[in-house]
C-alpha cells in the first residue's frame, strides 16, 4: 500500500491549484471588462451629454474667469438629431451663457451670453444695450472697466474708430443696419461678453450660426488663479513654482457652483 499512496500524493497539490488560476484569470478579464465599460460610458458621455472646458480669457468676468473649469451641457439646447426626438430641450433665450464654435476658426471654442435671437433689433447707446427699441435693465453681470469713449464700441453698430474688426463683417455690417440698428438674421445669434470693454464678439466679426452652438456651461467644477511669471530656468522650475503654490492658486469658493 506505501508504494501506491506515494504515486498519489504528487497528485493532490496539483488538483488544488488549478481553480486559483481559474480564478485569477476569471478577475483580470472582470478588471478588463470594468475597464472598457468605464471608457464607453466616458466617450459616450463626452461625446453626446456633457463636456469639459477651460476658460482662457477674460471676456467674461466676472461670471467667469481666466482659469474656470467647466462641464458644458450639450444637450440642453440640442433641438436636432436623435437627441432632440428622445430628451426635453430649451429654446435659446436672450442672457443665456452658450459655449459655440468660433465662426472664424470652427475649431476654436467661444463662451458669450446671447443678446439678440434671430428676428431682433440690436443696438447700444453709451454702452446700454436695447433690443428692438427697448433697453434691457436686467444687466447685471455686464462689467465696464474703460473710460475712454470708443463709439463703435460703446454706440454699436456706428461706425467710428475701426479696431480689432474682422474685415469681412466690416463689409456686411453695413448691409444688415436698418435705422440705426443692427437686424439678427434667421438661424444666428448676436453675443456679447460680460466683460464689455475686453471682449471679443458679435461686435467684432459677427454672428454665431445656430449649428456652431455646443451647448451650455453647467458647473465650475475646478478653478485656479493664474499660474505664476515664468522662471527663468525654463518650463520645468514654472512648473514646479506652480505645483509648490497650488493650494494657494486654487479658488475653492468657486468649485462646484453653478454657471447663471
Amino acid at each position: 500500500m506505501t508504494p501506491e499512496t506515494a504515486v498519489e500524493q504528487p497528485t493532490v497539490p496539483v488538483t488544488q491549484t488549478a481553480p486559483a488560476v481559474t480564478h485569477h484569470k476569471d478577475s483580470w478579464l472582470t478588471s478588463l471588462q470594468s475597464l472598457v465599460s468605464t471608457v464607453v460610458i466616458a466617450v459616450f458621455a463626452i461625446t453626446f451629454i456633457v463636456q469639459a472646458f477651460q476658460i482662457p480669457s477674460e471676456s467674461m468676468e466676472t461670471t467667469l474667469l481666466i482659469g474656470d473649469y467647466l462641464l458644458v451641457d450639450k444637450v440642453h439646447f440640442s433641438n436636432g438629431g436623435i437627441w432632440g426626438k428622445i430628451l426635453p430641450y430649451d429654446q435659446l433665450k436672450r442672457g443665456d451663457i452658450v459655449v459655440f464654435r468660433y465662426p472664424m476658426s470652427p475649431e476654436l471654442h467661444f463662451v458669450k451670453r446671447v443678446i439678440g435671437l434671430p428676428g431682433d433689433r440690436v443696438r447700444l447707446v453709451d454702452r446700454q444695450v436695447f433690443v428692438n427699441g427697448e433697453r434691457i435693465h436686467q444687466e447685471t453681470y455686464a462689467r465696464f472697466t474703460m473710460f475712454d469713449r470708443n463709439g463703435f464700441r460703446d454706440d454699436f453698430p456706428l461706425i467710428d474708430r475701426i479696431d480689432g474688426i474682422d474685415a469681412g463683417w466690416l463689409n456686411t455690417l453695413p448691409k444688415l443696419v436698418h435705422n440705426g440698428e443692427l437686424v439678427v438674421p434667421p438661424n444666428q445669434y448676436f453675443v456679447m461678453g460680460d466683460n464689455r470693454d475686453h471682449s471679443s464678439d458679435s461686435r467684432y466679426w459677427g454672428f454665431v450660426p445656430r449649428e456652431n452652438i455646443v451647448g451650455r456651461p453647467l458647473v465650475i467644477y475646478f478653478s485656479i488663479d493664474a499660474p505664476p511669471p515664468s522662471a527663468p530656468d525654463g518650463r520645468l522650475s514654472r512648473w514646479s513654482s506652480m505645483l509648490r503654490n497650488l493650494p494657494s492658486l486654487i479658488r475653492w469658493r468657486r468649485m462646484l457652483r453653478i454657471v447663471d
